[in-house]
């Protein structure tokens, strides 16, 4: 990812398994743009993101990296974790489509709208994934 014209970047690291602290994190991107000024809808738009972003991680991966870059027209919210990928992206994005385990599922986490959501609220979405990890960039423009 290029990172010309980024102004800020907010740099969270989320581990695997940790449902204590999950949403610390999206909450804090939250907090840091709102000190800044930035529209109440952007912000609603973009704590759904990176919510949705942060609780899969800590779901389904071996734990990974949640950032926001703050750029003068937009917003992006960059998800990248460690594996194990996601076998079949077309229906991981199906709603109420989920692999969490029934134990993540009695949390309350894991209803197959993580995904969904984050394309419904953004931009621009991409996503791309293998074994080794996911990538996912979500573009909210201000």
């Amino acid at each position: 990812m290029s990172d010309k014209g980024l102004i800020k970047r907010i740099a969270y690291n989320v581990p695997a398994n940790d449902f204590k602290a999950a949403g610390k994190s999206s909450s804090s991107i939250k907090s840091n743009l709102k000190a800044i000024g930035i529209d109440a809808r952007i912000l609603r738009k973009i704590a759904i993101i990176s919510y949705e972003a942060e609780i899969n991680i800590v779901i389904h991966s071996y734990g990974g990296n949640l950032y926001c870059d703050l750029y003068e027209d937009k917003i992006v919210i960059v998800s990248e974790d460690k594996g194990p990928g996601i076998p079949d992206i077309e229906k991981a994005m199906t709603e109420g489509f989920s692999t969490a385990s029934e134990s993540v599922r009695e949390l309350g986490f894991g209803a197959g709208m993580g995904l969904p959501n984050m394309k419904r609220y953004s931009d621009e979405f991409e996503i791309e994934s293998s074994e080794n990890g996911t990538v996912i960039k979500i573009t909210i423009l201000i």
